[in-house]
């Protein structure tokens, strides 16, 4: 396939890269030489939701801003999260009632003004197990997380008989419950809101390069003055100037500090969470779930035509970029939400399987369900920032403090953070779309389902995805073995979104990984000659994509029959790293 080079839409729009956020093969290399050349005011560490927030909010301070990510954009918590926007019931119990108003204030500002065509209402069913006191005790709860954060764009909490809630979701054991309140949350992509708002910010001017590793800090005498990166793909080094750096990596910040040579005002510990991925019909319900279990929550989520059920919470000491799950975890997932279900669900019933890392602050509790989900900001040295903590949900406040702290680092005046009345690329125009789906699918040959589903993966941005169909139609074909997906989206993520390798496309451009039962592996090939055709990739290169995803593939089958965190780390760790100068030691 002959490599795809930038070319004007039938209407006239030029595929422009700062003015569409492309992150491309063009973009790529100028990226590079733009963090050779230019000196930045921030540059900041971490592509996960936390860091490209804070490119998002530098930029449009009017700040120069570069994002460097050692792997792939949302590579590591921000693509393994239960995928809730939430404010956190179980919060409300804890009595943070703070943290709940802030978080349910940043649902209702992505589903109403940020980006509703990828944050979407999900309702879930709270089961009453006990007589007199529970339901006002869940009801009084639920009125304060209803209107709480001035919440108005999901529906109030409603109450359920036994045989009402059973009629909602029929999969219920009668005995599980003696009745039930149904409440409402926000659910989104992490990977893909993520990788919209490393877009955005480019899109504003930042530079954003993933497969591009801090290996050291730039000092003048005590002050960080920039990071030295290489690129994990080739292995070229080079120095990034900048007023200020940003450490934005998550459960990597303490390896981050060190690197630093500062010492960190606070420690970030791991707490791994799995969740597993089962067919729609496996559990009849037209309503997600909320279970509580000795330590926590469990959640049953609805995902399209799947089911994602977690998740656990326990320590982790081990591999950072690929935490394992064991059968252990799973069977502590199986065997609590079978507690309630009629018909129980089995291993077979597996399609997928993911675990991430929440990096909690540490200290406050021995037990990681207990630690604090609130994040910190610190200067710790002249130059250098670092925040860690927080919730998924509050990614933007977090982003707007940490660019607070770092403008203490800055020349002249800093403009207040503005991001809550940016959209994300995609949301301008998404609800008119909306309108036109049956306009839009005559329009290119697709049926209007097929376009709905689009327009809530890449909103008013569907037009640059389907225009690279115009000369190929056979692109508006489903992938091979993902017929969820069409081969179009895979050029894309290519094209614009920054996918240099068959897993960036499989594991979090789209989510074949987890929700077919062959992992991804049936499609990796196909998937591979198509990302080929953007990148240049000769017959060598496809084949050893593909076959380093099978092993990852297979590694990770086999770390989820190990029976501790150990057995399967070592089962994980087994795959080759498809990232060839990537440097292990550092994050």
């Amino acid at each position: 396939m002959a490599n795809r080079k930038p070319r004007t839409t039938a209407e006239g729009r030029a595929d422009s890269g700062r003015a569409t956020g492309r992150l491309g093969v063009a973009e790529r290399v100028d990226s590079w030489r733009r963090l050779s050349e230019e000196t930045f005011d921030l540059v900041i560490v971490g592509g996960g939701v936390v860091g490209t927030g804070a490119a998002l909010d530098a930029a449009t301070r009017g700040l120069r801003v570069a994002l460097v990510e050692a792997r792939d954009l949302a590579s590591g918590t921000s693509s393994r999260s239960s995928k809730l926007f939430h404010g956190g019931l179980r919060y409300l119990e804890q009595l943070e009632f703070g943290l709940v108003r802030e978080a349910l204030r940043e649902r209702e500002l992505v589903l109403t003004r940020l980006a509703p065509h990828l944050v979407k209402p999900v309702s879930f069913l709270y089961p009453l197990t006990h007589r007199f006191w529970e339901r006002p005790y869940v009801a009084s709860g639920l009125l304060l997380y209803d209107t709480m954060g001035g919440a108005r764009s999901v529906p109030g909490q409603r109450h359920l008989t036994r045989a009402g809630a059973l009629r909602m979701m029929p999969a219920l054991k009668r005995d599980a419950l003696i009745g039930a309140v149904r409440y409402y949350d926000a659910q989104a992509d992490d990977a893909r809101y993520t990788l919209t708002l490393a877009r955005t910010a480019a899109h504003y001017g930042a530079v954003v390069r993933s497969s591009t590793q801090v290996t050291a800090f730039l000092r003048e005498a005590d002050r960080v003055c920039g990071v030295r990166v290489r690129d994990a793909e080739n292995g070229e080094e080079t120095d990034v100037r900048a007023h200020a750096v940003i450490n934005a990596t998550g459960v990597w910040t303490d390896e981050l500090q060190r690197l630093s040579g500062s010492r960190g005002r606070f420690r970030v510990r791991a707490s791994k969470g799995v969740h597993i991925v089962v067919p729609r019909d496996r559990i009849v319900s037209e309503t997600g779930l909320i279970l509580r279990t000795e330590k926590s929550v469990l959640f049953v989520i609805p995902w399209r035509n799947h089911w994602i059920i977690g998740t656990t919470d326990t320590d982790w000491n081990l591999h950072l970029a690929h935490p394992a799950a064991t059968k252990a975890d799973i069977d502590y997932i199986l065997e609590h939400v079978n507690a309630v279900l009629a018909t129980p669900l089995t291993h077979d019933d597996i399609e997928g399987v993911y675990a991430g890392l929440r990096p909690l602050l540490a200290g406050e509790s021995e037990e990681t369900s207990k630690l604090s989900r609130e994040h910190a900001v610190a200067r710790v040295a002249p130059g250098l920032v670092a925040i860690a903590g927080g919730k998924y949900t509050t990614y933007r406040v977090m982003a707007a403090d940490a660019v607070d702290a770092a403008s203490a680092d800055l020349p002249g005046r800093v403009a207040p953070s503005i991001t809550d009345k940016v959209p994300l690329l995609g949301a301008d125009g998404y609800h008119a779309l909306v309108n036109q789906v049956d306009q839009l699918g005559a329009r290119y040959g697709l049926h209007p389902y097929r376009v709905r589903h689009l327009l809530d993966r890449y909103g008013s941005a569907i037009y640059e995805v389907l225009d690279l169909a115009l000369d190929e139609p056979e692109l508006l074909r489903p992938v091979p073995a993902a017929p969820d997906y069409l081969r179009v989206e895979v050029v894309y993520a290519a094209s614009y979104e920054g996918a240099l390798h068959v897993e960036d496309v499989l594991a979090r451009r789209m989510r074949i990984s987890i929700e077919y039962p062959h992992r991804g592996v049936d499609s990796a090939e196909p998937v591979a000659r198509l990302v080929g055709g953007v990148l240049g990739w000769d017959e060598a290169t496809i084949a050893r994509e593909v076959e380093v995803y099978r092993a990852r593939v297979d590694a990770e089958r086999d770390s989820q029959t190990q029976p501790d965190d150990q057995a399967a780390d070592a089962s994980r760790a087994a795959a080759p790293e498809i990232r060839p100068e990537i440097l292990e030691q550092v994050s």
